[in-house]
């Protein structure tokens, strides 16, 4: 084995034992998470190591077999969290506030159209 074969083989394995050592401290936080969201962005980093494991198995073997499955998993983990995201957004939406009708009109944010047109004052 040459000096760059070898070079290739440590820091692959450092990779293998970071990218443990990361999937260890995510179950932590997936099992003690205070909250959903640590949570769901717990399970996206998973996906995330999962390709990154993909990657390092790729590259041991170097074989291109496994970039197809890591671009699939990409996809899949993206759509995940949009959809966690939104489904968080609107849960956290505050109600809207219902202000006494005859109070010296309404505010700024009550009125229609105050995108405004060409040629107007917002």
């Amino acid at each position: 084995m040459s000096g760059p074969e070898t070079a290739d083989q440590v820091l692959l394995t450092a990779a293998v034992a970071v990218i443990v050592i990361a999937g260890a401290g995510l179950l932590a936080r997936i099992w003690r998470g205070p909250s959903m969201l640590d949570r769901a962005i717990s399970l996206d980093v998973c996906a995330a190591l999962i390709i990154a494991g993909l990657g390092a198995k790729s590259a041991f073997a170097r074989d291109p077999f496994y970039f197809p499955i890591m671009l699939v998993l990409a996809f899949l983990g993206f759509t995940g969290s949009v959809g966690i995201a939104r489904f968080i957004a609107a849960r956290d939406r505050p109600a809207p506030r219902r202000e006494a009708a005859g109070a010296g009109g309404e505010g700024r944010e009550g009125r229609e159209g105050t995108g405004g047109t060409e040629g107007e004052a917002p």
